[in-house]
């Protein structure tokens, strides 16, 4: 289900996909993913409103994707040989997600 969510960071009000939520003292945090600004956020369950009448059908600006068989690579090194090959990684590197976006921009 679609909510609209307060994102503190674009300051207005944002519709949203709830991934996860998990208690905080005595607040409720949720983590969002923003269908129309492919960014994710947290927010309190005091900044979350359910999303009314045709609002909901209007469809989504961003859309969460993968790139086929591709996989994450990252440089191994071995100082006891004094080699460096490319290996592959569990997750993509902060380098990497920044060079891709340059790419893409």
């Amino acid at each position: 289900q679609v909510y609209v969510v307060f994102s503190e960071e674009l300051h207005c009000w944002c519709r949203a996909l709830v991934e996860s939520v998990w208690r905080r003292a005595d607040v409720c945090q949720l983590r969002c993913f923003l269908v129309d600004y492919a960014k994710y956020c947290s927010v309190t369950s005091e900044n979350v409103q359910v999303l009314a009448g045709a609002f909901a059908k209007i469809p989504y600006r961003a859309k969460k994707c993968r790139l086929y068989c591709t996989k994450p690579l990252t440089l191994h090194i071995d100082y006891c040989e004094n080699t460096a090959k490319m290996g592959p990684a569990k997750r993509w590197d902060a380098a990497a997600i920044q060079h891709f976006r340059k790419l893409l921009e």
